[in-house]
């Protein structure tokens, strides 16, 4: 079979839903086409002629006058729902992948799912940034691991809150950020500088993505080109906790600390 004989399969089945419905409920049982008629809701003569083009494709056969999936015939099925379930996965996760790998996250493909997703629709933009505060505040009281390209009173806020809970908080930010930490938010920076629960990094790069860490929670933030965070995937699957602790870790490499920075500035 040739690359075209292939994509002309898969356009065939992909071309109506009936055929899709017939396949997939011959997949699941023999059927006669009467019973066919009745569990698609299509007409005999649709129904005949749509068994003639899976006989054509040796996607089933006819046995004791009823109808029978053959083993490529379940591949086909098998793929083309699996198809389904991929283009579901884009179509909810579509605008983290996309701001990940325009910012050269690398973030592995597989991961991309495996967890709850957190979407900032237009009509609540703040639904992110109110979520990754819920998520610092549940961590009051564990070691704290965080990466975050952008600063704002709610964060500083939680921050203080969970220090003095007894939280130990560890994060990268860059020098943009220490910049208008400086300028805006003196009393934080004062105490990410003499707290001894909190210790800052300062990345020489903009940070581009977020992270977040506390016990067996990972936390994976995509913003948007104007540096708005846009979606947050939270997980406890161990992709992607391995792949946030790897990203902390490289940040940490070459980061300096805040106090080396701030008496450099």
């Amino acid at each position: 079979m040739t690359v075209d004989d292939g994509h002309d399969g898969a356009q065939y089945l992909a071309g109506s839903p009936v055929r899709v419905a017939m396949l997939r409920a011959i997949r699941a049982e023999p059927r006669r086409p009467a019973g066919l008629t009745a569990a698609v809701d299509a007409t005999r003569t649709t129904v005949q002629r749509i068994l003639s083009g899976f006989r054509e494709r040796d996607w089933v056969v006819k046995r004791d006058a009823a109808y029978h999936v053959t083993p490529t015939g379940k591949r086909v099925h098998d793929a083309y729902e699996a198809l389904l379930d991929e283009v579901e996965v884009a179509d909810r996760h579509g605008r983290f992948a996309a701001d990940l790998e325009r910012v050269g996250a690398d973030f592995p493909p597989s991961a991309v799912d495996a967890g709850e997703l957190t979407v900032a629709p237009d009509r609540n933009p703040l639904a992110v940034v109110d979520r990754l505060t819920e998520l610092l505040r549940e961590g009051s009281g564990s070691e704290i691991r965080a990466v975050s390209p952008i600063v704002i009173q709610q964060f500083n806020d939680a921050a203080a809150e969970v220090l003095d809970a007894g939280a130990e908080v560890e994060l990268v930010i860059d020098r943009q950020v220490v910049e208008e930490s400086i300028t805006e938010f003196g009393p934080a920076t004062d105490r990410a500088l003499h707290d001894e629960r909190a210790t800052v990094h300062v990345s020489p790069e903009p940070i581009e993505y977020g992270l977040f860490r506390h016990d067996d929670t990972a936390c994976v933030t995509a913003y948007d080109r104007r540096n708005n965070p846009r979606c947050v995937l939270e997980s406890t699957d161990q992709a992607v906790i391995e792949w946030v602790d790897d990203r902390f870790e490289s940040f940490v490499d070459e980061a300096q600390c805040l106090s080396a920075v701030v008496e450099n500035a």
